[in-house]
């Protein structure tokens, strides 16, 4: 266990009746820098979170979260820590000014509202009753008021679900001034791209395990394969060769191969021999989409594969406070 990382987490565990959702996840977020934890729905995502919260009981392992356990619910900690829900339910008839100070006012060291006001961009809409708030400003209020006790350590949960893609773009730049600020962030999304673009690193989640862990373009870096993708015109041959076992769908093909340069080659030969355009045309590596869609696949399949240990087997364990 590492007290000085802002989580550290060793052997963590949660079943619910015969339903293992975290069986053994080990984890470090490091003060200061903002960690996706990334997976599938029903991975564990949102068990593991809440019992870094404090918010739900662990049945084994040792969870420090600034230092103290969670679970033990001390004041002190939870000063510390700001949590962003996905949904929250928020006064409609409060101006944004009065909300945010409604929230500041169960801390002992409150932010300054002007600053958190700058940090969330909402300075203009300050008087603004909060129904009349558009979505993202309304998820820029439910930050602010995650930010009113000037947390240490800020969860947040989904924090872009629904947005459009410029709201989204708010969004980041506004996670990434909290990074600035020097705050400590675990996000959890669905979208890669958001990780790739905001997190220092992640961690995959698959049936209750992190399969991988480490910065975005590490772990696609890990990824051998190039990716040619193209589209085919109308009526045009079939590609020859080992080219033929290409994936298709939605009219573009899409072949993965450790020898770009080669099958690049004799896909050009053969689209100049029959005079085919090659529409949208591109090599590159694996992203991080990539990456995460393949360990989840193979941890699925392999999860699939696993018998199911006999009744009575599972070793008992106490509960943890």
């Amino acid at each position: 266990m590492n007290d000085a990382a802002a989580i550290s987490v060793k052997g963590l565990r949660k079943a619910y009746g015969a339903n293992e959702a975290v069986r053994g996840i080990d984890l470090e977020v490091r003060t200061g820098e903002v960690f996706a934890l990334l997976g599938p729905n029903g991975a564990g995502k949102t068990t593991t979170v809440e019992i870094l919260e404090g918010f739900r009981e662990r049945d084994a392992g040792d969870v420090r979260v600034l230092g103290y356990d969670p679970a033990h619910h001390d004041r002190a900690f939870r000063e510390r820590v700001g949590i962003v829900l996905q949904s929250t339910s928020l006064s409609q008839y409060l101006t944004v000014e009065e909300t945010i100070e409604q929230y500041r006012g169960y801390y002992a060291r409150p932010r300054p509202l002007g600053e958190i006001l700058d940090v969330v961009g909402l300075g203009e809409q300050r008087d603004v009753r909060t129904n009349r708030l558009s979505g993202g400003q309304q998820r820029r209020l439910d930050v602010a008021v995650g930010l009113a006790g000037d947390p240490e350590l800020l969860f947040l949960d989904e924090p872009t679900t629904g947005f459009d893609p410029a709201a989204r773009r708010n969004a980041w730049e506004l996670i990434t001034n909290l990074k600035a600020l020097g705050k400590t962030v675990l996000l959890t999304t669905h979208y890669m791209d958001e990780a790739e673009h905001l997190a220092d690193r992640v961690a995959i989640v698959v049936q209750g395990q992190i399969v991988a862990q480490g910065a975005p373009r590490e772990l696609a870096k890990g990824e051998q394969a190039a990716v040619i993708r193209f589209a085919l015109p109308q009526g045009a041959r079939a590609l020859p060769g080992e080219l033929a076992a290409a994936r298709s769908a939605n009219g573009l093909v899409e072949i993965e191969t450790e020898e770009a340069t080669r099958l690049l080659h004799q896909l050009t030969s053969w689209a100049l021999e029959h005079e085919a355009e090659l529409e949208g045309l591109t090599v590159s590596r694996a992203s991080l989409e990539e990456t995460y869609l393949r360990l989840t696949r193979e941890a699925e399949r392999q999860a699939a594969e696993t018998p199911p240990a006999p009744a009575g087997s599972r070793r008992r364990r106490g509960r943890r406070r």
